[in-house]
């Protein structure tokens, strides 16, 4: 498969995955997709080849984390306070009330939490596989996890929500 094929591929597998990490991290549906074209964009002009599918999703989660890190960090988003007010639910599986405000919690966290809780519960991953795609280590993973949960917890409790 040529390098066109696999980004085209990989795109039609993965696209929606994809949205989704860049907007746990971020935050702004259309800075996801603007994260999403670059990562894909990446990937046809790259000579990366890999393994397998799993591989490919790695690459791609983390091309993705990586920068919607450095979006959060830029100072245009530094610098101002906007709402992305057009943004749509990119999570359009899960329409209930509980699960927006969840969402809405998750976006509030810290980065390094939200994308561990995204990748654990959104995209299925151990926290064997959280530290490869992230670069950390599993026990790191798995403390983000831990202390992810607990702050997403204490989140909606503040919002009324109680187990």
């Amino acid at each position: 498969m040529d390098k066109g094929d696999t980004a085209l591929y990989a795109f039609r597998k993965y696209g929606d995955t994809v949205i989704r990490a860049a907007y746990a991290v971020c935050g702004s549906y259309h800075e996801a997709e603007d994260i999403t074209q670059e990562v894909f964009l990446k990937l046809h002009s790259s000579g990366q080849s890999f393994s397998g599918d799993d591989h490919l999703k790695a690459w791609l989660l983390r091309a993705a984390i990586n920068r919607a890190k450095n979006y959060k960090k830029s100072f245009r988003v530094s610098r101002t306070d906007f709402a992305d007010e057009e943004a749509e639910n990119v999570f359009a599986a899960e329409d209930s009330h509980e699960a927006k405000a969840i969402q809405e919690a998750i976006k509030r966290l810290p980065e390094r939490y939200s994308s561990v809780i995204f990748l654990y519960y959104y995209e299925g991953y151990n926290a064997r596989e959280i530290g490869e795609i992230l670069g950390i280590s599993e026990n790191t993973a798995s403390s983000r996890l831990t202390r992810g949960r607990k702050k997403l917890k204490a989140e909606l409790e503040k919002e009324g929500y109680h187990e």
